[in-house]
């Protein structure tokens, strides 16, 4: 049965003996997916229990919050695609402050004593954990040894000579270069977003949009482009616009994702969107007037069906 666990001492209510998966898995990319895969098909081979341990929120926001890198994937999203790999079992840890400070002995032994059997924890070759980032894959051996579980740091990933890793991935999606990313990931780069209301703009020139408010998540770069987005289960297209709208008034000059689909019109306020990239269609760019700049949407997505068509007829 399924379980999504919210504290250490939950782990008790897991089937032994356990497998443990522990990482941050921003993006979950092929790196972060060899460490969970490894933990899956150990349990299923000697017929226990794989569970993935992860963080919300990135650690990086509580230690370093002025220096945090925008995010590949928001929790909920993270969790999305951990499951899609076969993971029944997720413990979702509150890193704040006080965790932080924890000492990593501390961390090990308590993942210990509420786990029904420990028998592995998989990290990546160079994870370091715990108060200071004292912890690593040489106390990992010693607490093993003395409590009686194995150790696994799994190998780093390489694709094209360089190590998998997310600020690659970060850097390929803020450059543009979505295949590459793809490649970096094992899959396509999408963002996920919840619709929320806007102010109808998009209704009033004939095209009206949804608005993703997209938790962190890292864009590619500014501009126009056709996009799929997977609503539950159903992939719908359209186009969307990246960017600080520069022809409408936008407080702040936040950069927005705002999507138009195509031949449809329900309502899915508080919905969420996962959003994929097809092709870049234009820069943003400022027009003199609202009639300008819808005549270049309705262009927009004249554009983003051709580019759908002359997929299909490749």
């Amino acid at each position: 049965m399924a379980a999504h666990l919210t504290s250490i001492a939950q782990l008790g209510s897991v089937p032994g003996p356990a497998f443990l998966a522990i990482g941050v898995f921003d993006g979950v990319h092929l790196g972060h997916r060899a460490v969970i895969s490894r933990a899956l098909e150990d349990a299923q081979a000697s017929g226990g229990s794989a569970v993935v341990v992860t963080f919300d929120p990135h650690p990086l926001r509580v230690l370093r919050p002025n220096h945090a890198p925008r995010l590949l994937t928001s929790t909920t999203h993270k969790l999305r695609l951990i499951r899609s790999l076969g993971v029944e079992h997720l413990l979702v840890l509150c890193f704040d402050s006080d965790f932080a400070a924890t000492p990593p002995a501390h961390f090990i032994r308590a993942l210990a004593a509420s786990c029904e059997r420990l028998r592995e924890i998989c990290v990546g070759h160079q994870w370091s954990f715990g108060r200071d980032r004292a912890g690593n894959l040489e106390l990992l051996a010693q607490l093993g040894d003395e409590l009686g579980f194995d150790e696994v740091g799994v190998p780093a990933v390489r694709i094209d000579s360089e190590v998998v890793s997310s600020t690659l991935v970060r850097h390929a999606v803020e450059v543009g270069d979505l295949p590459r990313a793809a490649k970096l990931l094992g899959r396509e780069y999408t963002v996920l977003g919840t619709v929320v209301r806007g102010d109808q703009l998009g209704r009033q020139l004939g095209f009206p949009t949804a608005n993703l408010a997209a938790h962190n998540e890292q864009f590619p770069p500014d501009g126009v482009y056709a996009i799929e987005a997977l609503r539950d289960g159903a992939t719908l297209r359209g186009v969307a616009n990246i960017g600080v709208r520069p022809t409408v008034s936008n407080p702040g000059g936040r950069r927005l994702l705002e999507v138009h689909l195509f031949d449809f019109g329900t309502d899915i306020y508080g919905d969420d969107l996962e959003v994929a990239f097809r092709s870049f269609l234009r820069p943003e760019r400022k027009f003199e007037s609202l009639e300008a700049l819808r005549t270049q949407i309705a262009k927009d997505v004249e554009n983003a069906r051709a580019s759908f068509a002359s997929t299909i007829l490749e």
